[in-house]
């Protein structure tokens, strides 16, 4: 019974799963199109960006390093 209740309390306390950050993006990281908050979201690396396609999330997962910069900002956006 005691053991229970730890386990009980131990799972309460546990930190829920990380949440993806909101898309902020309105370029596609990876065809440059127009994206809005009706697109297809892509969740790369913790953060979610807005594609055109599903190949585009295909593409973005594949290779962040390709269409971000390190922090995470999209490189299509950069002027």
């Amino acid at each position: 019974m005691f053991h229970a209740a730890l386990l009980s309390l131990a799972v309460l306390a546990a930190p829920a799963a990380d949440k993806a950050k909101p898309a902020a993006n309105t370029l596609d990281p990876v065809c440059k199109m127009k994206v809005d908050a009706k697109s297809t979201i892509a969740v790369v690396r913790g953060q979610e960006y807005r594609v055109c396609s599903k190949h585009c999330v295909g593409a973005l997962q594949k290779d962040p390093d390709k269409y971000l910069e390190k922090d995470g900002s999209v490189k299509a956006e950069k002027k």
